[in-house]
């Protein structure tokens, strides 16, 4: 085995023990996303899922991808293709979030047609007046 070989291949990333602590560190922060879902933050509640969830993506891409063990340009276009989803989502919230009436324009208001005079509808509004 050549010495550059060697050097790059110190580390062992098919090993079981990698997988098996990745995978209590995805269960545990499971169990703290469902923890968390409990507790009421008000506004923060989308804030800690969405921060819970970046710190199982990340474990995942590093591990089970293996960007952690690839050569640093896979994980710049890994994180490029996340920046950009985040900033083509950015601009649909804006673009949500600037509309007045977010009724769809082919939707009817429901037609109110009286009730029968023996239905039990009619005698509750009968009581009513």
């Amino acid at each position: 085995m050549s010495a550059h070989t060697q050097e790059t291949h110190d580390h062992d990333p098919s090993s079981s023990g990698v997988y098996v602590k990745t995978l209590i560190a995805l269960l545990f922060l499971t169990v703290v996303t469902v923890a968390a879902s409990y507790v009421d933050f008000g506004p923060g509640n989308v804030i800690i899922a969405l921060f819970i969830a970046t710190i199982k993506a990340t474990l995942v891409a590093l591990f089970f991808m293996h960007l952690r063990y690839e050569k640093p340009i896979n994980a710049v276009v890994a994180t490029a293709g996340f920046l950009f989803l985040g900033i083509f989502l950015m601009f649909c919230f804006i673009d949500f979030d600037s509309r007045q009436n977010l009724q769809p324009v082919n939707l009817k208001p429901p037609i109110l047609t009286p009730a029968p005079a023996g239905s039990p509808a009619a005698a509750a509004e009968g009581e009513k007046k």
